[in-house]
């Protein structure tokens, strides 16, 4: 059986000389290369020499990228290239970040304690380089929560700048503090977002003022659910089945 060539990803200088040796040892995997960061990773792989070659990384890396981000920095080069991810670590931000990756095949994402020895490393490595994907259920079941969290949470519908923005606003802050806060040249900016807020939240099909619009923005950022007002001004959020309903009942 050809070995296969692996780029090994991994901040640990320990673990990654460990995996290294025992990946090694099984005659069916070469590490071509190795470093601690997705930077280093990016570069790595652009000087590789072309052939049969997968990516095994952790999540939690040194720089910048981990290692979700990275992985898509490199298929960009390299569409598909087989990719095994480990991970340690328990944070939706991570499966945020994999959801929003888009990546479909090619790959394996489990947990490093499952997952670590050789003898459990070398099939998902084989398995992502057919074209095949795995996911430990363990991470499958927390990226779906994710996916449902961020279904129903109303900052997903604004852009970064509208998210720092109506952050601050939830504060308390002024259009000019906030203004100030986030360096706009331009206090006027600050209504400009927040006009793009209201519409995002539907704030800005009612009759009511700027100011009506402006709590009920904070009234949606600090629950973290799209609200509603009815024709009494009685807020409504969806229950378990779809159906708005006033909020405490």
């Amino acid at each position: 059986m050809t070995a296969l060539n692996v780029l090994l990803v991994e901040d640990n200088a320990a673990l990654r000389r460990a995996m290294k040796a025992g990946l090694e040892k099984t005659g069916q995997v070469r590490v071509v290369e190795e470093c601690a960061s997705g930077e280093e990773a990016l570069a790595l792989f652009l000087d590789l020499s072309s052939g049969l070659l997968a990516v095994l990384m952790d999540v939690a890396l040194a720089g910048a990228l981990n290692g979700i981000q990275a992985a898509v920095c490199l298929r960009r080069e390299y569409p598909r290239l087989p990719v095994v991810f480990y991970t340690i670590q328990d944070d939706d931000a991570y499966y945020r970040d994999f959801l929003r990756s888009g990546i479909l095949s090619h790959y394996a994402y489990v947990r490093k304690s499952n997952y670590l020895l050789p003898e459990s490393v070398l099939p998902l490595l084989r398995d992502a380089a057919a074209g095949r994907s795995f996911i430990d259920p363990e991470i499958e079941s927390r990226v779906q929560e994710v996916r449902h969290k961020d279904a129903n949470d109303p900052l997903v519908l604004l852009e970064p700048n509208e998210q720092a923005v109506v952050a601050l606003l939830a504060q308390g802050l002024t259009n000019e503090q906030i203004a100030a806060r986030l360096g706009y040249r331009d206090a006027r900016a600050v209504s400009r977002t927040n006009g793009q807020i209201y519409t995002a939240w539907n704030l800005d099909n009612s009759t009511t003022d700027e100011k009506v619009a402006r709590t009920r923005a904070v009234l949606i950022y600090h629950r973290r659910q799209l609200l509603v007002w009815d024709e009494n001004g009685i807020p409504c959020a969806t229950d378990s089945l779809g159906r708005w309903t006033p909020i405490g009942t």
